[in-house]
């Protein structure tokens, strides 16, 4: 479901795919190739939010912010994620139920684990490893860890695709 509000209706790349039971409301940008999944919320309400390019809102995702929200292009959050931040880089994987609170910056090509919650206003460097509650740097990602990302963001574009040439 797609709604303007406060006069401001959400703007969707005719490539994005979106669900017909997620919610996308206000001030809100979406990318070519970028997909939301069921249940996703994107609520620009209070502040801009931009997603970019290829980039994945999975299953039940919450993505609100009192301040303008960037996510970049190649993009990956898992199910459950709550994103209340202020910007997520390119080639990121934010995992299943991790949370990011108010003013957050990710850099670009991190992984935030599975189940973190990243505290307000942490700065999470480039090429960053972040888990725990609360989520601290634990190194840096390695290479193959980055070439997952990339392909978990490849193989869900094009399930995406899939989605969009079955009507659904």
């Amino acid at each position: 479901m797609i709604k303007a509000f406060g006069g401001k209706t959400p703007q969707v790349a005719p490539t994005a795919f979106v669900s017909e039971t997620a919610y996308i409301i206000g001030d809100v940008s979406i990318g070519e190739n970028s997909s939301l999944w069921p249940g996703a919320i994107i609520r620009g309400d209070f502040a801009t939010i931009e997603i970019g390019r290829n980039s994945q809102i999975e299953d039940n995702c919450i993505v609100h912010a009192g301040n303008p929200l960037v996510i970049g292009d190649n993009v990956h959050i898992g199910h459950n994620a709550v994103i209340h931040c202020s910007r997520i880089g390119n080639s990121v994987l934010i995992g299943i139920n991790a949370t990011l609170l108010d003013g957050v910056e990710i850099g670009d090509f991190c992984i935030v684990a599975a189940n973190s919650v990243v505290s307000q206003k942490a700065k999470v460097p480039d090429f960053s490893f972040v888990a725990g509650v609360p989520a601290k740097v634990k190194g840096k990602t390695t290479p193959a860890q980055r070439a997952s990302v990339e392909e978990g963001v490849k193989a869900y574009t094009r399930l995406a695709l899939e989605y969009k040439e079955q009507g659904l």
